[in-house]
């Protein structure tokens, strides 16, 4: 088996998001995925219940035991929760060399609760995010990260140069959160700025479509793919499980992470 990734993030019990997202997309692209559970969520289309945090040291172990056996080539990073978690997963990292890492700065839900303390946040930008190939927020964790209020595309540029500064080799940042017909995401990388425009899809079947982006980025390194190849696969690939996604649930639904096998 020569295409592997690792997904470390959290587990949502509704299966539109998380690790259950992260693996589903993998699946879909062709890559076998291994996991990390970095906490628990008892969570919906509606709402997120509650939030089990896994112990830092077992979050390690998890790491430690996977990469000790099976050669994954890429990983990501989701829901982290805790300046401890992040922490460790740090360190885990580190210690096995982890190439290619994904960083995706989860910090709200689609239902609008926080997936991320507020003591977190230095450790991601410091610790955590100096580490990735690639870093992938979304336009409210852009602002969150860097202070920038963002209202248009050359905003976004401003705030992926900002967290390129924090030593991120590579940013993509989501313009999903943007008004208007027209969407553009953006990815910096060697100080370059390439822009992906797409028509914006009237749905309301997005919850988990961050982690299944970030995903199809992983899965795409762990190919052999480069950073910008990735990212385009990627494009394309949350663009048709956007668009094919089916009804489920009374609030945000999931997107169907493999539409690409109808």
């Amino acid at each position: 088996m020569e295409h592997i990734a690792m997904t470390v993030a959290g587990s949502d019990s509704g299966g539109g998001a998380g690790i259950q997202a992260d693996i589903k997309t993998f699946a879909a692209l062709g890559v076998y995925g291994a996991s990390v559970v970095t906490a628990l969520t008892a969570q919906n289309t509606c709402q997120v219940a509650g939030v089990h945090p896994s112990p830092p040291d077992f979050v390690a172990l998890q790491i430690e035991t996977v990469l000790s056996d099976i050669p994954v080539k890429a990983v990501k990073t989701g829901m982290l929760y805790s300046r401890e978690i992040i922490e460790a997963v740090c360190e885990a990292l580190t210690r096995n060399r982890t190439p290619n890492l994904v960083v995706d700065p989860v910090m709200i839900a689609k239902s609008g609760d926080s997936l991320l303390k507020p003591s977190a946040a230095v450790a991601l930008k410091t610790r955590l995010i100096p580490m990735a190939l690639v870093v992938t927020p979304n336009i409210p964790e852009a602002c969150a990260l860097t202070g920038i209020k963002i209202n248009g595309v050359e905003d976004m540029k401003k705030a992926a140069r900002a967290i390129a500064k924090m030593g991120a080799q590579n940013v993509v940042i989501k313009g999903g959160h943007m008004r208007g017909d027209k969407l553009t995401d953006i990815l910096l990388t060697d100080g370059e700025v390439t822009e992906f425009k797409r028509d914006r899809i009237d749905t309301q079947h997005t919850h988990g479509t961050g982690c299944a982006f970030s995903s199809a980025i992983t899965a795409g390194l762990a190919k052999g793919l480069s950073v910008i190849d990735s990212v385009e696969t990627a494009e394309r690939y949350i663009e048709g499980a956007i668009k094919n996604a089916e009804p489920l649930g009374e609030g945000h639904g999931p997107v169907n992470h493999f539409w690409n096998s109808l």
